[in-house]
């Protein structure tokens, strides 16, 4: 119940942490931070920073260490955005950088929070599509539950170096660390269509001729079925994905999101748990 950084050694959750380090490090990679974070029983492990394909593989391996570790201590991991209302939701912060002959592109010391001019148009083109992208980053029922800026969850289409309601954060950097933190993404979202979207999208992507658009007040949406016809109505998306995968995807998410109530209501519902994908994985992994 502390929060951050309030754990005794013998803690439940602390001895989680430092054993899911432990295997992270046997599994080649190796974390760089870890606390308790707001919410009851709730942790953040940050490591480092991978070429984007090892870096979806890594988030995929870091998942099944911790529902692994969780289950031989005789725990749960649940990655569920929103498994309780009222407290804080978990999210997946997407930090991301290009690099180009070994220098960092998103740097520049003169420019506007120490961020280049590409960095900024980066920035323009994931809050154009930002509610073209919001199913990838959303895909259950349940994360539209976290999208609530009174917890700390971003909901709002702009960017801000200090404030937790946006999509997209400019943290402090330097020449080798400046990057750009999506953090409208939720913790069951597939990595790979994930990192892929965002980096097409803020490379090749539309640039919206909206007035202060990166302060712009507008919000993504609050529930799976507003996604969903966003996702089916945006030209970008079939450019990104293909007609193909993308039908696909929406009759995916429509048939998930039909298993459960339209309204979310103030309760979480059991089919919001039950139809969740990373449920049915835990239970899986936990065969083995």
């Amino acid at each position: 119940m502390g929060g951050y950084y309030h754990s005794l050694p013998g803690d439940a959750l602390r001895l989680f942490i430092n054993r899911a380090a432990e295997v992270q490090r046997a599994m080649g990679f190796q974390n760089e931070k870890d606390h308790p974070e707001v919410a009851p029983s709730q942790f953040e492990i940050n490591y480092g920073y991978a070429e984007v394909v090892a870096a979806a593989d890594q988030i995929q391996i870091y998942r099944l260490i911790c529902r692994q570790v969780a289950t031989k201590m005789g725990l749960t991991a649940c990655f569920l955005p929103k498994p309780i209302v009222g407290v804080n939701g978990t999210g997946m912060h997407s930090n991301v950088s290009i690099m180009k002959d070994n220098k960092n592109v998103f740097w520049d010391p003169q420019g506007l929070e120490k961020m280049s001019p590409f960095a900024w148009q980066f920035v323009d083109r994931i809050l154009t599509h930002g509610n073209d992208l919001c199913l990838i980053f959303n895909s259950s029922v349940n994360s539209y539950r976290r999208l609530d800026p009174h917890f700390e969850a971003p909901n709002q289409l702009k960017a801000s170096a200090v404030d937790r309601g946006s999509m997209v954060r400019i943290p402090l950097g330097n020449s080798s660390t400046a990057r750009l933190e999506v953090r409208a993404v939720a913790p069951d979202a597939n990595p790979y269509m994930l990192l892929y979207s965002i980096f097409r999208t803020g490379i090749e992507g539309n640039i919206a001729e909206v007035e202060n658009l990166r302060s712009a007040q507008r919000f993504l949406p609050d529930n799976i079925y507003d996604a969903i016809k966003n996702f089916h109505n945006a030209e970008w998306k079939t450019k990104l994905l293909g007609e193909d995968v993308k039908e696909r995807f929406v009759e995916l998410k429509k048939a998930s999101a039909d298993r459960c109530p339209r309204l979310l209501g103030t309760v979480v519902k059991a089919p919001e748990v039950q139809f969740h994908n990373e449920v049915y994985t835990q239970f899986l992994w936990n065969l083995f």
